[in-house]
């Protein structure tokens, strides 16, 4: 699998590390143990378009926002995850 890195060019996944589901957000300070607990250990594992953070490490160093179908492994999105945070926010 290759990704677009929006800084570097096309690389090869072995560039990138993982850092899992980009649509998970931290809970409130206040919230109870169960929140926490949840946010740590509890992931859905959909089949599918999905967005994902990633991790240039081995190049620019950016974290990055893909979306991706986890069936086919198709990238179908790639971009700095500050935009894509960003972006969301406006919605």
């Amino acid at each position: 699998m290759r990704l677009q890195c929006p800084h570097c060019g096309e690389r090869d996944q072995s560039e990138f590390a993982y850092l899992g589901d980009a649509t998970v957000t931290r809970p409130d300070p206040g919230a109870g143990q169960d929140a926490y607990f949840d946010y740590v250990y509890i992931r859905d594992n959909p089949a599918g378009v999905h967005r994902e953070r990633w991790f240039h490490g081995q190049g620019c160093r950016s974290w990055l926002d893909v979306t991706r179908n986890t069936r086919t492994h198709e990238i179908l999105s790639v971009e700095p995850a500050r935009q894509a945070s960003s972006s969301e926010a406006m919605r």
